[in-house]
């Protein structure tokens, strides 16, 4: 039987012709049976995608031959086969969503806040005796089902409204400020708009909590980190006594990471959220 791998990357680099590598990344995925999300833009390429462990290797092989991308981080995590149901490589604006308009925004290979390693948030919160705040810039469905311990976790659906919530963020302004998020990509981004806003001391987590999660499973990042395929849910030693299961249950408030897609019984709007097995089955919430 074959094992599966899925790739976590991003790369913010100028592209000269970002079609060309649009088209040479759907054709080089189609033939190596890869499945997944790829945009790619002026800016650079951000993808996540899962193939078999021989396929994933070629593909990083051929990926880090066009010299933009020598460099990049490939995060991998293991697979399921089905963690993709498609193909989809797209020419967008953005590969991170903002929203600004075009005169408003930066070179986010060049204007971003300063990189703490893995390592260095770990000794930074164990043993430095350092004033400084976790800012957590994933969407709030996402916080649902694991966090830092004592991090700020803005109420974000979408990272396009990270502009619009800045007035709600003042406080930090003359603090010490360490972004996260899954893979490091909206951080790489957010972090310019922090310092352009007036932030004055600004970091971002480098290669994102994945990568803290891997190297620190069960400590200070707490539950699962949400991704962004049929998983939903990531974990490290999940069978160690020291994980929890922080996610509740938004209509019985019961202990559960269950991700679902449905309709909220108060409002009637449709909602991604932890929804536990026994409000389903009681009929407490409808599936969309």
């Amino acid at each position: 039987m074959p094992t599966y791998e899925v790739l976590l990357f991003y790369k913010f680099v100028s592209l000269k012709d970002p079609q060309a590598v649009t088209f040479w990344q759907k054709e080089l995925c189609a033939n190596l049976g890869l499945k997944g999300r790829i945009l790619v833009a002026e800016e650079g390429i951000n993808g996540t995608v899962e193939g078999t462990t021989e396929a994933i290797k070629k593909y990083i092989q051929q990926t880090k031959m066009y010299s933009p991308f020598t460099d990049i981080n490939f995060k991998k995590s293991p697979g399921t086969g089905t963690a993709f149901n498609k193909l989809s490589v797209k020419l967008r604006d953005e590969i991170v969503t903002l929203g600004l308009p075009k005169e408003e925004r930066w070179d986010c290979s060049q204007f971003t806040g300063k990189f703490l390693t893995a390592e260095e948030l770990h000794d930074w919160i164990h043993n430095q005796k350092k004033e400084f705040y976790i800012l957590d810039l994933r969407n709030a469905y996402e916080h649902q089902s694991g966090y830092f311990v004592g991090s700020i976790l803005p109420n974000l659906s979408y990272f396009r409204d990270l502009p619009k919530l800045l007035p709600t963020l003042e406080f930090l302004k003359d603090k010490t400020v360490v972004t996260v998020c899954t893979g490091g990509i909206r951080c790489e981004k957010a972090t310019g708009l922090l310092i352009k806003y007036g932030f004055k001391d600004v970091w971002q987590l480098k290669d994102g909590i994945v990568t803290y999660m891997e190297k620190y499973p069960n400590e200070d990042f707490v539950g699962k980190l949400y991704v962004f395929d049929s998983r939903y849910l990531l974990g490290f030693n999940t069978e160690d006594s020291k994980h929890q299961i922080v996610g509740r249950c938004l209509i019985t408030g019961k202990p559960c990471e269950n991700y679902v897609n449905f309709i909220d019984p108060l409002t009637g709007e449709r909602r991604h959220g932890i929804v536990s097995q026994e409000a389903i089955d009681q009929g407490l919430v409808r599936l969309d």
